[in-house]
């Protein structure tokens, strides 16, 4: 009988934050699937990241990640909070009896209505900035200081290709993952020394519920005929690159920002 290739993440623990639905719970998955167990983390959808969990836990069983605790947990946290922050790290060393080794930071928000910036009340540009750009900060902080060193330890933030596209109604979301990819660079630096490399994946519009809120159908067929390949982004375009920067060929990959768009932008 043929032997399996070797798992390129096995023994390896990640946490996925905003991994309950989405590009997060793809990526969740996709890494499982290289043989990382997983922490799938949600603020409010307790459901879904209940069944991106138990999708994972019922994959094939390896030699190489058995007895090891399951495949999967499921942890409740704001990303916005330093001490759920924090218990997220404390829950995942826990439950797998090893320190973390990758995050990647997926948990983001936007408003649907697409406000240009004169009417972008306060509160929703501190909403938005408390998740995407705060919420980035506390968990590339806690990394920074839990993340397995020596090698090995990635952390992978999630940015977008609005930073570059500029489009109108984008102002506030814009600006804060553009805050993300400035502070991605300096961390990259900051991390001489650890094996830790630190960088941002930035898609296109991608097929997901977030994309989809407020748009109308006409809207849809105007984004996607201004990508070369005249579609919308899908989650499975945006996985192997997440999946090559948390491997070990990933390693001289540091401080940098890739797009992942089809050349939307």
């Amino acid at each position: 009988m043929a032997t399996q290739p070797p798992l390129p993440l096995a023994g390896r623990v990640a946490i996925v934050t905003g991994s309950s639905r989405g590009i997060g719970r793809a990526i969740a998955i996709h890494l499982a699937e290289l043989g990382a167990r997983i922490v799938i983390n949600y603020t409010s959808k307790a459901a879904d990241a209940e069944r991106a969990a138990a999708e994972i836990n019922a994959f094939p069983v390896r030699e190489e990640i058995t007895g090891k605790g399951p495949r999967a947990i499921v942890v409740q946290a704001n990303v916005s909070e330093p001490n759920q922050v924090k218990s997220m790290f404390d829950a995942a060393e826990t439950a797998f009896e090893s320190p973390v080794h990758i995050l990647v930071n997926s948990a983001g928000i936007l408003d649907p209505n697409h406000p240009t910036i004169a009417n972008t009340s306060v509160e929703d540009f501190d909403r938005i900035f408390s998740v995407n750009t705060r919420g980035a900060f506390l968990c590339s902080k806690e990394a920074a200081n839990r993340l397995k060193k020596g090698g090995g330890g990635r952390i992978i933030l999630v940015s977008s290709s609005t930073t570059r596209s500029l489009r109108l109604g984008y102002g506030t979301y814009a600006a804060s993952k553009a805050a993300v990819e400035t502070m991605v660079k300096i961390l990259a630096k900051e991390l001489k020394g650890t094996g830790i490399t630190a960088n941002c994946v930035a898609p296109g519009p991608i097929a997901t519920e977030m994309f989809y809120d407020g748009k109308s159908p006409e809207l849809v067929e105007k984004i996607a005929g201004e990508c070369p390949f005249g579609r919308i982004g899908e989650a499975k375009d945006v996985v192997p690159l997440v999946g090559f920067l948390a491997g070990d060929g990933g390693e001289w990959v540091n401080g940098q920002i890739i797009p992942v768009n089809g050349g939307y932008v």
